[in-house]
């Protein structure tokens, strides 16, 4: 396991009193929520930038051609 980094971090007090009540009820601290939290936006990232390049040899739309046959065919 790695040696964990030492961060600081700024947060709306509102933000660190929820966290701090959060830890106190599931028993956590607030370190452990923020890395999950973390963890769990990268993993978004990750799943994201996987989609992207999953794509990335489709074709293109132009929005604005995109709208203006929206129009034509009376959708908008």
């Amino acid at each position: 396991m790695a040696i964990p980094k030492r961060a600081t971090i700024y947060l709306e007090p509102s933000l660190h009193k929820a966290l701090k009540l959060r830890a106190v009820e599931t028993e956590t601290s607030v370190s452990d929520i923020v890395n999950e939290a973390v963890q769990e936006l990268l993993s978004e990232d990750a799943e994201d930038l996987t989609a992207f390049d999953a794509r990335k040899g489709e074709p293109t739309s132009d929005f604005t051609e995109f709208v203006k046959q929206l129009k034509r065919d009376r959708k908008i």
